[in-house]
């Protein structure tokens, strides 16, 4: 997150209740909105075993 209370943290780590937040007053403009509205359906619909794979990949540098 490039701002605000989470400033450095991925946005797949942002806590449900902040991307509620922003969905009830409004996304961002541009991609970083489009991205937190991806993370929140996400996380919303119980996804977040999709990104485990990732996740894991990111970690191992590849």
């Amino acid at each position: 997150m490039p701002f605000g209370k989470y400033e450095g943290t991925v946005l797949i780590d942002l806590p449900i209740s902040y991307l509620e937040w922003f969905n009830k007053n409004g996304m961002p403009k541009g991609k970083l909105g489009m991205q937190l509205s991806t993370v929140y359906e996400i996380k919303l619909n119980g996804l977040m075993d999709l990104l485990a794979p990732i996740r894991a990949s990111v970690r191992n540098g590849l």
